[in-house]
């Protein structure tokens, strides 16, 4: 399946883009990738192409594809159909991606994404609901956070907004349907919200 570029590259300038939330979760990303000691590192839509730069600093070796060549991916070519053998890489990446096509495309990319994985797939996906973080810190025992949902009574309908053709916990797509359709594909072994940003969720999975 086609589809048609969603942003320019003027969409990723600095001050447009890279707000503190983002660097956040970008630690994450690192964070994540680097515990499970990979000795290569595959990324699908590596956007302006930060997780890759800061992961060389610290000496992560990560490829990226994508379809849009201005990005200047290593590999130009679609998420549905990688041009790779199974199991090429220890760890493959997507963050704040897959909800940039439609679900069931989603899916067919993450199974790709299992194929071409030897052990992990590490992802972030939006999570719609507000939570209200509270962040405290207690002599001795240090900063800790805690969260409360905002009341709702219904889950919100998501309308396509040009980039984003679903998002967890909107009607359709409650977190209970992401965790079992990804679960049949890869086991789920971690999955958290950013503290400092909880519209990203990160879900680790294992072969």
């Amino acid at each position: 399946m086609n589809f048609e570029k969603q942003v320019g590259e003027s969409h990723y300038s600095f001050n447009k883009y890279m707000d503190k939330k983002r660097w956040i979760s970008v630690w994450h990303q690192i964070h994540e990738v680097q515990k499970l000691n990979p000795n290569n590192v595959l990324e699908i839509g590596p956007g302006p192409g930060v997780f890759k730069k800061v992961a060389a600093t610290f000496n992560i070796n990560v490829e990226t594809l994508d379809l849009d060549s201005e990005l200047n991916p290593d590999y130009l070519a679609s998420a549905v159909d990688m041009p790779f053998g199974d199991a090429s890489y220890d760890v493959v990446c997507a963050f704040q991606m897959l909800e940039h096509v439609p679900y069931e495309i989603s899916l067919q990319i993450f199974s790709e994404m299992s194929r071409v994985c030897r052990d992990y797939v590490v992802i972030s996906l939006p999570n719609a609901e507000t939570l209200w973080r509270y962040h405290f810190h207690i002599p001795k025992y240090g900063a800790h956070d805690f969260f409360i949902a905002k009341p709702q009574f219904k889950l919100p309908i998501h309308h396509f907004d040009g980039e984003h053709y679903w998002e967890i916990n909107k009607q359709k797509y409650p977190i209970a349907r992401i965790i079992s359709d990804f679960s049949k594909i890869m086991k789920i072994v971690k999955t958290y919200r950013v503290p400092e940003n909880p519209y990203h969720q990160f879900f680790i999975f294992e072969k």
